[in-house]
């Protein structure tokens, strides 16, 4: 069959190569001028089953409310006069107990597993470059109450398939030795061993150009502009290059699903979550990272791949504006000189901000539409680059009218 592929983000190269390797004849169309070039242009690269907890969770509300006057909150919240704001914001209050907290995460974090398995087939097949690491990924805390109460907390993932291990301090230097001058200031770390990272965007372009090369059709600079439909089915995709016609189409436009998806009558619960990203050099530097982790008391996250180190921060509830200031990104420089003073070039580094499409549940829209021919792959939020190969096997996998390896309650329009 003729694939259609709206988007060219991580979710839709991972899309193009599913369905390419199912047999279908595959062309993506993205408005920018090459593959992730937008939400994944600088991914925070952890691909991490081992830290899958739904943002909407009990805490969530209190931080929101403090970062009102606050400017060192993981969660930000500020005021808008977009209604579709305030009703995905009402949505997500509503997933902030500690009954669906749980119930999200559990669904996260299989998908997530599932997804590790599917990308280490695929690089294994397409060997594609990535600046990929493993050995593991490290979640560290500052005190013994906060340690305690996270390795508590991470039953509920140990339970669903993933391997996490309690380290106190000299365990944490162990792992990572950049982290040994400075563990003192550290009680330890969850420690996940099959957590991975990697240039997500790096994989995006290497991917792209591997499908090209095999015959996928790419159609860069090119907008989508609306729907044609005829009965229960999608006639064409109108762009500002002219229409684009095929036997199926997969909707993978990110924090701009909704607008297209609510043509054909859905009104998907997206919105954007803007996110906040560094990258430093670490060439010359003395002690640079050697795995990436996250710093759970400001949660910020980092991966050293290649030559530099990127660092991301920040959840903040705004709409769609990426505009960013210096003192967005005061709390993560502050997080990583302390962990890794030398460890990058911290005054070279280069900004950016980004939007993540964001379910109030955390989980992604996959599955049929109300258009026989259209499929959504959206909503994957914060964790993009770790589903986006588990949710593009899925989308295949529905559209050959196989059963998905994972059950998808709460994960599909219908839900």
């Amino acid at each position: 069959m003729k694939a259609l592929v709206l988007g060219a983000g991580i979710v839709g190269i991972t899309t193009a190569y599913e369905l390419h390797r199912d047999g279908h004849e595959v062309t993506v169309i993205d408005r920018e001028p090459e593959a992730a070039s937008f939400t994944s242009f600088s991914n925070a690269g952890l691909f991490a089953p081992g830290h899958a907890y739904a943002w909407s969770s009990p805490a969530a509300p209190g931080i929101l409310l403090r970062s009102l006057w606050r400017g060192d909150q993981a969660l930000r919240f500020k005021f808008s006069t977009d209604p579709r704001f305030w009703t995905w914001m009402w949505r997500f209050w509503r997933e902030c107990t500690a009954e669906r907290a749980a119930l999200n995460t559990t669904r996260k974090v299989r998908l997530c597993n599932y997804s590790l398995s599917v990308f280490h087939e695929t690089v294994k097949h397409a060997g594609v470059a990535f600046d990929g690491r493993t050995g593991g990924l490290l979640y560290l805390y500052r005190s013994e109450a906060a340690l305690k109460a996270a390795s508590a907390k991470s039953r509920i993932l140990s339970d669903n398939g993933c391997r996490i291990e309690t380290l106190d301090r000299d365990g944490v230097a162990a792992k990572d030795p950049a982290l040994g001058p400075v563990k003192d200031k550290l009680a330890g770390a969850l420690y996940a061993p099959d957590d991975e990272s990697g240039d997500c965007r790096m994989f995006a372009l290497n991917m792209a150009a591997w499908l090209k090369e095999r015959g996928v059709s790419f159609r860069y600079g090119t907008t989508i502009t609306g729907l044609e439909t005829e009965g229960d089915r999608v006639s064409a995709v109108r762009t500002d290059k002219g229409r684009e016609t095929a036997d199926v189409i997969v909707l993978c436009l990110g924090v701009y699903s909704p607008h297209l998806a609510k043509e054909i009558g859905h009104e998907l619960p997206i919105y954007p979550v803007k996110g906040y990203a560094m990258t430093a050099p670490m060439a010359g530097r003395n002690n640079p990272p050697t795995i990436g982790g996250v710093d759970e008391e400001s949660l910020v996250a980092y991966a050293p791949y290649g030559d530099r180190v990127r660092v991301t921060a920040t959840a903040e509830f705004s709409g769609y504006g990426r505009e960013h200031h210096p003192q967005d990104f005061a709390t993560m420089l502050s997080a990583m000189k302390s962990l890794y003073p030398d460890g990058a070039d911290w005054d070279r580094a280069s900004f950016w901000a980004g939007l993540r499409p964001m379910t109030p549940e955390g989980t992604p829209i996959l599955g049929p539409s109300r258009m026989k021919n259209l499929w959504f792959n959206t909503g994957q939020g914060h964790m993009g680059w770790t589903m986006s190969h588990g949710a593009a096997r899925i989308t295949a996998d529905l559209i050959a009218g196989k059963r998905p390896e994972i059950p998808l309650e709460g994960m599909t329009a219908a839900a």
